[in-house]
């Protein structure tokens, strides 16, 4: 039956002669892809195709159009900085001379609201803080306790957490979702080693965090990469055939001899490998159709991992009626909901004058606001605004919601670890499938979820399919029981 699908499949599509293919083909442009790919050209595999669903490249980094101003709907922060080691990406943004600006978060005890408008006393919200950050660092000692051959199921480490102390009152669950989902996009009872073990990102590249505001874009990291190995006009637009955009990829058939890769415009594409940088949210829909079928264990490892949900709503306003100055870039709100509504920001220092708020929900609440209509999720927003400053604050002119959870490109924000999954399913994760390879920051170990997870994923990847073409390195033969 499945031989039947595929010969259909390639007598329905236009397929390119075989003096035009390419010896790897990379799906999806975001930072992933775009970096296996230079890492391939780099080392001399310059016979590239990259197949891109959407109208640009950059995935889950890119900008929009909002009130005047461009605001990022994904990727914000370099997340790790001023540390040993230096994080590449903030590497490329000092290169580009990108604005950033430093978060400080160290005031939000002076900032936290409660329903009905009063602000908490800072020193009973500084409390909770503290002992929400000790029962973290239980956890912590614990994973250190650990045998470090990483097959240990992490799952004991949130179990420690969890009945050492439940957040109950609205202050309690606002900051334990300050200091979990807001990072996670997940309460703790879902993820796992993020919430309990020192993140290897800021272990690695320092703990402070820096908001890109520039109005070029975060994206501008992706193309200034891209740029180095794609030709570009006089006007410095991408202009290299190896690059196709709004090419939805639907069917990868591979085999021993090589790989076609079919989209949804009826065209097919053919490879000695193929490079697979969508997200893991949509490895695990059935948007792209592999021949044969994925083996068992790669099922089940993609299977095994959460696409979190994380949403930054934008609200404009046509005059300011939160406190400004030192200490008051952000502020949280104390719902008996968890998770509605809690995070809040101004942009005082990054988009002067604008009159601009931005609210942070995840996870169920993501999902919920995603299908509702954005008139509802805005009178929602104006009934929080004034249980915190009062009844005679301006409404809104504008609002933007992503659609990250929605869109079936993306199908959520970033990957996370969940309780009872072990490190060694990881490795099963990143493997290849015979001459398919995959990539993006879903594979990375250490620095899933982030930026430059998602950049050197990309090297990591390439590298594997680089030792392969150039040393033999690979086993592509696809045993029959696979087929």
């Amino acid at each position: 039956m499945a031989a039947i699908v595929v010969v259909a499949l390639l007598l329905t599509a236009h397929v390119i002669g075989a003096s035009a293919s390419p010896s790897v083909i990379i799906v999806g442009a975001g930072l992933s892809g775009i970096s296996a790919a230079k890492t391939l050209s780099d080392a001399g595999i310059k016979d590239i195709l990259i197949l891109e669903a959407t109208d640009h490249i950059g995935g889950r980094i890119h900008k929009t159009k909002f009130a005047g101003l461009n605001v990022e709907l994904g990727a914000n922060w370099v997340e790790g900085v001023n540390g040993n080691m230096m994080n590449p990406i903030w590497e490329m943004v000092n290169k580009l001379q990108l604005k950033t600006f430093y978060s400080d978060y160290n005031n939000l005890s002076s900032n936290t609201y409660m329903q009905g408008g009063r602000l908490h006393k800072a020193s009973v919200v500084q409390e909770a803080i503290d002992l929400s950050e000790k029962v973290d660092e239980s956890g912590e000692k614990l994973s250190k306790s650990l045998a470090p051959s990483g097959q240990e199921d992490i799952s004991v480490l949130t179990y420690q957490r969890l009945k050492n102390h439940v957040p109950s009152s609205p202050l309690e669950m606002a900051l334990d979702y300050y200091l979990h989902d807001y990072e996670f996009a997940e309460p703790p009872r879902v993820t796992s080693l993020q919430n309990t073990v020192p993140l290897r990102t800021f272990a690695d590249f320092g703990d402070d965090l820096y908001f890109v505001g520039d109005q070029r874009g975060y994206e501008s990291v992706v193309y200034d990469v891209a740029k180095q190995f794609l030709k570009t006009n006089s006007n410095g637009s991408i202009v290299d055939p190896r690059l196709l955009l709004n090419k939805v990829v639907r069917h990868i058939l591979y085999s021993n001899g090589g790989v076609t890769v079919i989209t949804e415009d009826g065209m097919s594409y053919k490879a000695a490998y193929v490079m697979v940088s969508v997200s893991i949210g949509v490895l695990q829909t059935k948007l792209i159709d592999f021949k044969p079928v994925l083996p068992q264990w790669k099922i089940l490892a993609i299977y095994q991992f959460d696409m979190a949900v994380y949403t930054k709503i934008f609200l404009k306003f046509p005059y300011k009626f939160w406190p400004e100055g030192n200490g008051t870039e952000f502020f949280i709100y104390t719902s008996e909901r968890r998770g509605y509504y809690p995070i809040w920001q101004q942009f005082e220092k990054q988009y002067p004058g604008a009159n601009v708020l931005m609210v942070t929900v995840t996870d169920d609440e993501s999902r919920r606001i995603e299908q509702q209509k954005d008139s509802e999720t805005k009178a929602e927003v104006m009934e929080v605004l004034r249980e915190m400053f009062g009844r005679n604050i301006p409404e809104a002119t504008d609002i933007l919601v992503p659609r990250w959870w929605s869109n079936r490109f993306y199908k959520g924000s970033f990957s996370n670890w969940p309780i009872g999954v072990n490190r060694y399913e990881y490795d099963q994760i990143r493997a290849p499938v015979g001459r398919v390879y995959f990539t993006g920051e879903h594979t990375s170990e250490h620095y899933n979820g982030y930026v430059h997870g998602a950049y050197l994923s990309g090297i990591d990847s390439a590298n594997m399919v680089i030792k392969c073409i150039k040393n033999k390195m690979c086993k592509v033969q696809i045993k029959a029981k696979d087929a």
